[in-house]
């Protein structure tokens, strides 16, 4: 009788879990419907953004000056930051570990000048960045706070702010972000994307993660006529665009984690109900030999009595 209120107990406790998984598996299916409807409604302008300096820079790249700081590509690569974007729970899968993985790798396969890793900081978006320093020791400049469902572009405007101020200033001589790009919802794949400064070379990396992958047509033979001037038209969109990029990869990176931790919830959910059919089974085979027993024992004390 012992074995079966051991094997009772845990089935109930399975049950609690499967109740609990089950919950969050629908929570997390609810925010990932609105992350992903705000994923795809700004994929678009995020894309055409990138696109348009692409292409205004292609026209005034005759010119020998540089238009703006933040097409001017340093002569030494020293330092660089990278913008992490995590989530700030855990009970995704591997979410957070193959986006650091990703990054390490990214780290190791772009050595320095004496084939050296260049010296790395991070800014963190989402509390699981720290990993970064607990397990790998880098070093990080900022922490910012990370809502579940990025609600406005609102809340990637003191990251932006930081990031373009440190490389104005000389502080990072390159500037990724890193996050997990939302492809479906069983699919998210991490992605390390130069953001600063702005290159033609790297203009592939966001568009075919942010859209559907066509080549900018920036080949310099398109007449543009600039109002006021381009250096004037380029400060004001040059910031939009580093806003918009680091805002589009918070959706993507929110996208994919609710997708991860619903489907991680979902597997979660079905073994709880495997393991609870399976300690059932168990549960009625001890209990019958239990009743079993007992019988025999009955007989064997009714067929003494008659000796």
């Amino acid at each position: 009788m012992a074995a079966t209120r051991d094997i009772k107990r845990r089935i109930k406790s399975i049950s609690n879990t499967k109740k609990v998984t089950g919950a969050m598996q629908m929570v997390s299916a609810a925010k990932m419907r609105k992350a992903v409807e705000a994923t795809l409604r700004s994929r678009a302008y995020a894309n055409l953004s990138w696109k348009t300096i692409m292409n205004l820079t292609a026209a005034a790249s005759q010119r020998v000056e540089v238009l703006h700081p933040f097409f001017a590509s340093r002569p030494e690569i020293k330092k660089v930051g990278i913008i992490l974007v995590t989530s700030n729970r855990g009970l995704c899968g591997g979410f957070n570990a193959a986006l650091i993985k990703k990054v390490r790798e990214s780290i190791i396969k772009h050595p320095g000048t004496n084939g050296q890793p260049y010296e790395t900081e991070f800014i963190l978006l989402g509390k699981k960045g720290v990993a970064i320093y607990k397990y790998f020791g880098y070093n990080i400049a900022a922490d910012f706070p990370k809502e579940e469902l990025v609600g406005s572009l609102k809340d990637a405007l003191p990251v932006a702010e930081m990031a373009m101020k440190d490389f104005l200033h000389g502080k990072y001589d390159k500037i990724f972000v890193a996050y997990a790009d939302y492809l479906s919802a069983v699919k998210q794949e991490p992605r390390v994307r130069q953001l600063l400064p702005i290159d033609e070379r790297a203009r592939k990396d966001f568009v075919s993660a942010l859209g559907n992958g066509n080549s900018v047509n920036g080949n310099g033979k398109t007449e543009y006529l600039f109002e006021p001037s381009p250096r004037e038209v380029l400060d004001d969109m040059v910031p939009r665009l580093v806003e918009a990029q680091i805002y589009q990869a918070m959706l993507e990176s929110a996208a994919s984690e609710h997708s991860t931790r619903m489907a991680a919830m979902r597997q979660a959910t079905e073994a709880a109900a495997e393991l609870v059919d399976e300690l059932t089974l168990f549960y009625n085979k001890a209990r019958q030999a239990s009743i079993t027993a007992e019988i025999a024992e009955i007989s064997a004390g009714a067929n003494a009595l008659k000796r």
